[in-house]
């Protein structure tokens, strides 16, 4: 089995952000060589997520709406009492989840036909990466 590791960095204009990332991770799949396997792509920074779903500028909307009434920004989490004023980042990246593994097929990703893949940053303006790391034959 070959392995193939590469990396996306993000610098977010914003503090949340929901970024389309199937392209970039098809390419680093082509790169890889990998024709049969999985690709894990995973957020490497506790306040961000990567998930698979619809892309489509409503439901990501409803998705911030979503995450600002479960985890909503200004309260006083006890985080805060660390000196850090982030904790519904975490909390918001833990419900969308941190990776995805998506299948490969032919040398391509096996996704369902309105699925996406996404980078979801909850608390910006900084520089983040995701891991890509290829698997398969």
């Amino acid at each position: 089995m070959a392995t193939f590791t590469d990396y996306l960095w993000f610098n977010t204009t914003k503090r949340q952000e929901f970024i389309r990332i199937t392209d970039e991770v098809a390419a680093i799949v082509k790169k890889s060589g990998v024709t049969e396997g999985m690709v894990l792509v995973s957020a490497m920074h506790i306040t961000a997520g990567v998930y698979v779903n619809d892309w489509e500028n409503g439901l990501i909307a409803d998705f911030q709406v979503w995450l600002e009434k479960l985890a909503p920004a200004g309260l006083p989490y006890k985080h805060h009492q660390t000196g850090e004023d982030n904790a519904d980042a975490h909390l918001k990246r833990t419900i969308m989840g941190h990776q995805v593994i998506i299948p490969i097929t032919a040398g391509a990703l096996d996704l369902g036909p309105w699925e996406q893949v996404f980078y979801a940053e909850f608390d910006g303006l900084r520089r983040k990466r995701v891991v890509v790391k290829v698997m398969g034959e």
